[in-house]
């Protein structure tokens, strides 16, 4: 199993979470397959002094939506990090470029996200 560690310090949440995806795909090893988990984890390590701008903190909302009416709720980038911290905004960034299947869910077990 090959071990990918990363300081999130002073980088762009977006760059860093398209970085830790592509890793986490297996588009980085040379038997890529698309069907099959890549054997790779990846530890991120200081994800609180990631650059995130202020204004993106305001404007940055997120939606879920249960199936049921009246069922949407939207939280913005602050309100995500003040309930789950910076980790959890990585790992929503991360978890939406990876593709939507079986093998989500196994992929995301490898990441690892440290405050």
């Amino acid at each position: 199993m090959k071990e990918y560690k990363i300081d999130a310090s002073g980088k762009k949440l977006g760059r860093l979470a398209s970085e830790i995806a592509s890793i986490l795909i297996g588009k980085k090893s040379p038997d890529f397959q698309k069907n099959k988990i890549a054997d790779v984890r990846v530890e991120v390590i200081n994800s609180s002094k990631m650059a995130i701008a202020e204004k993106k903190a305001q404007t940055k909302v997120y939606t879920n939506y249960s199936g049921y009416p009246g069922g949407l709720k939207k939280r913005t980038l602050a309100e995500v990090s003040i309930k789950g911290g910076y980790a959890e905004i990585l790992k929503i960034a991360v978890s939406g470029m990876i593709h939507h299947n079986k093998l989500k869910k196994l992929v995301l077990k490898n990441l690892i996200i440290k405050e």
